[in-house]
């Protein structure tokens, strides 16, 4: 009878060893999966693929198909405003928004999005808590936490952030971000 249950015992924790293991495994390759149209966004806009990966991580989960609450569709949850500025921009014929779900299309449209916001804070010390606040709540909430030193001083910016999801967004993007790097290659033109 103790050996039975020695055994048992045994098998319990080698099944569940064995589900850790596969859960870990598999998160892995979700994460990897869209390496390669993370790196292409990255490139041809010229953002830090870490920074872009983590968005995609915070936003979907690595999860192509994912769908938001008020319409956002895809790896980096694309608004169809969004969506159809970067579809114009770039000229693309036949575009629909439906379009996002594509891993490819998606990253391009959200890192051409990401990039626009990051060029507008670029009088800060950091523009990535800045941008990453707007791509969460919007250019007018943004303007309302930028005030005096927060204006310029990234630090205080994110003190400053009225949404307590909005602080977890951007310091969640900004410490996976470091997780990430060098995982992709380096940041295009050193950025």
């Amino acid at each position: 009878m103790r050996k039975r249950r020695r055994l048992l015992w045994l098998l319990l924790l080698a099944g569940s060893a064995g589900v850790s293991v596969f859960y870990w495994w598999w998160e892995g390759r979700l994460e990897r999966s869209q390496d390669v149209p993370i790196r292409a966004a990255a490139n041809r806009y010229r953002i830090d693929p870490a920074l872009i990966k983590a968005i995609v991580w915070k936003e979907s989960r690595f999860h192509p198909g994912a769908r938001g609450k008020v319409g956002e569709l895809g790896l980096m949850q694309i608004r169809e405003d969004s969506a159809w500025e970067w579809a114009d921009a770039e000229r693309v014929p036949g575009f629909d928004h439906a379009h996002c779900v594509d891993p490819v299309t998606n990253t391009l449209a959200g890192t051409f999005y990401l990039a626009r916001l990051l060029r507008r804070y670029l009088k800060t010390d950091d523009p990535v808590p800045y941008a990453l606040a707007d791509y969460n709540a919007g250019r007018a909430n943004v303007l309302k936490w930028n005030q005096a030193a927060a204006a310029t001083n990234s630090q205080l910016f994110i003190e400053n952030i009225g949404f307590p999801g909005t602080k977890e967004y951007v310091r969640s993007v900004m410490a996976r971000r470091k997780h990430y790097e060098g995982q992709l290659g380096p940041a295009p033109g050193g950025k």
